[in-house]
């Protein structure tokens, strides 16, 4: 479980810095309205990844079951990550526009965390991807994937709290060049590890079981 729990830390890190629309409205929020509100749209947020998250979990229980016999279905989800890769580093950066925080109760502001999360349907594409990707190295045990995906989401928030506190500092320091620098680099990560999981599936499981090579290192 923890060897799950350190896995998990950087992929949350890495997910709070996943560039889109949400990730500006939060910050614009948080400096205009201060931390409560800030506070109040990031849990809309991620009780919609939380929902997507569901989602992807059970209507990807099947290919999870057939993992263990197909391992060619590293493929499927390694080709998620290299799309969602390129995408992210040919995509061309566009002007962004001031947006402006809206004003109303933290419920709305929680709404509208929720909504601008659940409207993007590739963040769905992108949890059922991560699901197909992981699932395997947990031995696709309910418990494991549990405690792996709670701590990324944990992790998710608690990033996202300090992004909060420190939301005009990194308004101010995200120039456009950098949000395309940032952009570029994620999707370097993601094609990498798109590439790595699609070769996975085209090496034979034995070849590739690395509690087998550290069983076989232990008896000598």
């Amino acid at each position: 479980m923890i060897e799950d729990i350190q896995a998990a830390i950087p992929l949350g890190f890495l997910l709070s810095f996943m560039i889109g629309p949400v990730f500006f409205v939060l910050l614009e929020t948080s400096a205009t309205k201060g931390f409560r509100a800030g506070v109040s749209l990031d849990f809309g947020v991620i009780i919609a990844d939380i929902v997507f998250l569901t989602i992807a979990y059970f209507s990807s229980f099947q290919l999870l079951e057939n993992l263990s016999n197909e391992p060619g279905l590293f493929v499927f989800g390694g080709m998620i990550l290299l799309v969602y890769g390129i995408f992210l580093f040919v995509k061309k950066a566009k002007k962004r526009a001031n947006v402006k925080a809206t004003k109303g109760t933290y419920l709305g502001l929680f709404a509208k965390g929720f909504i601008l999360n659940f409207i993007n349907i590739g963040v769905l594409a992108f949890w059922l991807g991560l699901i197909i990707v992981v699932g395997p190295s947990l031995d696709n045990e309910p418990k494991r994937m549990f405690v792996f995906f709670g701590t990324v989401i944990l992790v998710y928030f608690a990033t996202d709290l300090l992004k909060i506190i420190l939301a005009k500092q990194l308004k101010r320091y995200l120039t456009q060049e950098r949000i395309v620098l940032i952009k570029k680099g994620l999707g370097i990560v993601l094609i990498i590890c798109g590439i790595v999981l699609i070769i996975k599936g085209f090496i034979p499981r034995d070849k590739f079981d690395i509690k087998n090579e550290i069983e076989k290192i232990e008896k000598l």
